[in-house]
């Protein structure tokens, strides 16, 4: 039977779907990024405006599906095994294009603070 196209957009993950649904509840089902990607979403009220199982308009098209993933952009770097022992409350719902956007920022702004630390003299 194929994939009803109502639904095919709302299908949780295969691992910690509860989790993931109560995220993407807290978040209406919509994308709680306010800027870490490094756009403004002022066009939106300051929030992206992607909605899980909506169309996607750039990066690719498509049907949108929602990341359950660490709220805070430092905690996006943290190894998977860490991140996935995060409770609900340090979780957002993310699109993709925001998800990876905040990761890419994160990890540039890790690199710029090690670059500014003195290396340990060895005399």
């Amino acid at each position: 039977m194929p994939p009803n196209p109502r639904t095919a957009g709302r299908t949780p993950p295969l691992a910690g779907a509860d989790l993931w649904q109560a995220v993407l509840a807290a978040a209406a089902g919509r994308c709680q990024c306010r800027g870490a990607c490094g756009k403004s979403h002022a066009k939106d009220g300051g929030r992206c405006d992607r909605e899980h199982g909506g169309y996607q308009r750039h990066h690719g098209a498509g049907t949108v599906r929602l990341l359950a993933a660490p709220a805070d952009p430092a905690h996006l770097l943290l190894p998977e095994h860490r991140a996935a022992a995060l409770p609900k409350r340090d979780l957002a719902a993310w699109c993709p294009p925001c998800h990876d956007a905040a990761r890419t920022a994160a990890r540039k702004a890790q690199h710029n603070a090690a670059e500014h630390v003195a290396p340990d003299a060895l005399f």
